[in-house]
């Protein structure tokens, strides 16, 4: 990780917590050339080396979210913007941030139902998600898509951007 990495960061996490609060997307007018200086600025910082830490970090944050956006749970600038602070941060932090961003975005979606009133849909939404991948014939929920307007949807920027923030100060 640079240490000059948190400052690029805190403004791209704050412009995406903004957008996806009020419009539930994340743009990649954004996300994307902050990827790509992050992979820049690593070249430029620590060579090679800084090349692989760089699109290794990029793409554990595009396999870890992909997954869970293959699922029906995140949203593709979710996705990309996780991807872009692999770039920034390498595997090493990302694995920490995501940790936190996990357990910060946890606590949010408790919250959001327990206030919401709606936490007992939340938890069968949950169970099926998890365990009723057999009786849909596969892991993916056909009705869990951020285009369904039947489903709720939390803006996640929010999480990632305190999950990351938390994950610089305790390294």
């Amino acid at each position: 990780m640079h240490s000059f990495a948190w400052w690029p960061t805190l403004i791209v996490l704050g412009v995406a917590t903004f957008t996806d609060l009020r419009s539930r997307r994340i743009p990649n007018w954004l996300v994307l050339p902050f990827l790509l200086a992050g992979i820049v600025v690593s070249v430029w910082m620590q060579g090679w080396h800084g090349l692989g830490q760089s699109l290794s970090g990029a793409l554990l944050g595009l396999v870890i979210y992909g997954v869970l956006f293959w699922m029906g749970g995140m949203g593709a600038g979710d996705v990309k913007l996780c991807a872009a602070i692999g770039a920034w941060v390498g595997p090493q932090q990302l694995i920490l941030a995501l940790v936190i961003t996990g357990m910060v975005g946890g606590v949010m979606v408790f919250c959001w139902a327990v206030f919401g009133g709606f936490l007992r849909e939340l938890l069968t939404s949950a169970g099926n998600l998890a365990f009723g991948w057999t009786d849909r014939g596969g892991l993916r929920d056909p009705e869990m898509v951020i285009a369904n307007p039947l489903k709720r949807k939390m803006p996640y920027a929010p999480a990632i951007a305190i999950g990351t923030l938390i994950s610089f100060f305790a390294r």
